[in-house]
């Protein structure tokens, strides 16, 4: 009997400890839910509270200093919360963060190296820290460590990369300098394109060179951008040196001019990039070019362009090509036409980019009913360092109809066709 009565109490005093934990646990759990949904409001006397029922939790002191600093824009009154919040968790990057920004504001500038160091030190490989720790070094004139932030950013944050790059332009533009210290390899790419458009050639040069030099693979993208501000800008011969480099990193081998061939592309065996070196063209309600497979003379297939109407200059597709000056170059080319009607008749056309002078101009491209070759030769000016071919509309703006197929189209120098050429034996 005895025994019995002292399992029971045993019992008891084990569900009463059970009660009183659950009890405990809940009321605990029910205080921190509370402080949580005070946190959530910002105002004072809810962050306070929130404060008064969880004192252990840091982020609540955080919060508290965010408030005074940002809302009441108080930074002396949010120091102390932000220390405590410190004191609470020093191992949170964000709040020594706030107290770096409080400290600035106050003029505080030792402390606020200290509080970016450890900001640093507790969160090493964080992009985002590493942004707000670099803009508030350079808020203080403290450009190295400023650019020692800006570069991690750059290794790991495409989204921040562009603004870095740019910040990192400004505060110290020296191209070197960069791409040994700040800038890495894998930002090139927009490093390039930030360069383009800011009108920086040489320091746009300089990183396509290093660009090259480690055969990093790069977007057309940004090698047709850079491409056109070259052309643009009246760079030709450091347009067609990208143009033959971007054949390894730009996977653009196929596409390359050689000795027997200046034109790229001629028997239009190729997709047609539309940019480059390659073929460009332009759409148009009175003209319609398409790839044809079952005409051709050369190859596969031929470029047709069907001509519906008035207001035409030319066919619309035209490509540019790296010549030397005072050359002697032969151009050559097969066509076939059907259906002409109109004043005139299309022509090849062969111009200098920048001045305009009209190089080589074909006779009328007229209907016949076979491959018909057209070949002749130019020599260039004494300043043509690119030249344009298209097919142009003689007379310009005339109305015209019908269809034109061309194929088989090449530039070559005369030079290379009499080295070509078998040497007589002598007698």
């Amino acid at each position: 009997m005895d025994f019995e009565i002292g399992h029971a109490r045993k019992r008891l005093a084990v569900g009463f400890l059970f009660f009183l934990g659950t009890a405990a646990y809940l009321s605990l759990t029910a205080t921190q839910f509370l402080a949580a949904q005070f946190s959530e409001i910002p105002r004072a006397s809810y962050l306070r509270k929130a404060i008064k029922l969880d004192p252990a939790n840091a982020e609540y002191r955080d919060s508290m200093g965010r408030f005074e600093l940002l809302v009441q824009q108080s930074p002396v009154n949010a120091l102390p919360w932000l220390q405590a919040a410190i004191a609470s968790n020093p191992s949170d990057s964000g709040y020594w963060l706030d107290r770096a920004i409080a400290e600035h504001l106050i003029g505080s500038f030792d402390s606020e190296r200290k509080s970016l160091d450890k900001a640093v030190a507790t969160n090493p490989r964080s992009s985002a820290v590493a942004w707000q720790v670099a803009n508030l070094y350079l808020s203080q004139g403290a450009v190295e460590p400023a650019l020692r932030e800006y570069r991690k950013v750059l290794e790991s944050d495409p989204v921040l990369s562009p603004q870095a790059l740019q910040i990192c332009w400004k505060v110290r533009p020296d191209i070197n300098f960069l791409l040994q210290n700040v800038v890495p390899a894998s930002a090139d790419e927009p490093f390039l394109s930030f360069l383009v458009s800011s009108n920086e050639s040489d320091a746009a040069a300089r990183i396509w060179e290093r660009i090259v030099s480690l055969q990093q693979p790069v977007e057309r993208r940004h090698l047709f951008d850079y491409l056109r501000y070259l052309f643009t800008h009246h760079d030709p011969v450091q347009a067609s040196r990208v143009w033959q480099e971007a054949a390894t990193v730009s996977d653009l081998a196929a596409y390359q001019p050689t000795e027997a061939n200046l034109l790229v592309n001629g028997d239009f065996s190729l997709a047609i990039l539309n940019n480059g070196f390659d073929w460009i063209y332009q759409k148009s309600s009175a003209v319609s070019l398409a790839i044809d497979p079952d005409q051709s003379h050369s190859g596969s297939r031929s470029l047709r362009i069907l001509f519906q109407g008035a207001g035409i200059e030319d066919a619309g597709i035209r490509q540019l090509v790296s010549v030397d000056p005072d050359t002697e170059y032969v151009f050559s080319g097969y066509y076939k036409a059907a259906e002409m009607d109109g004043a005139g008749a299309p022509e090849f056309a062969i111009q200098d980019v920048y001045t305009g002078a009209k190089l080589f101009m074909s006779d009328g491209l007229r209907d016949t009913g076979s491959w018909t070759r057209v070949n002749s030769s130019f020599t260039t000016g004494h300043e043509t360092h690119l030249i344009v071919l298209r097919v142009a509309r003689v007379p310009a703006d005339r109305p015209i109809r019908g269809k034109l197929w061309i194929d088989g189209l090449k530039l070559v120098s005369a030079d290379h066709i009499a080295s070509a050429e078998p040497k007589k034996e002598q007698p």
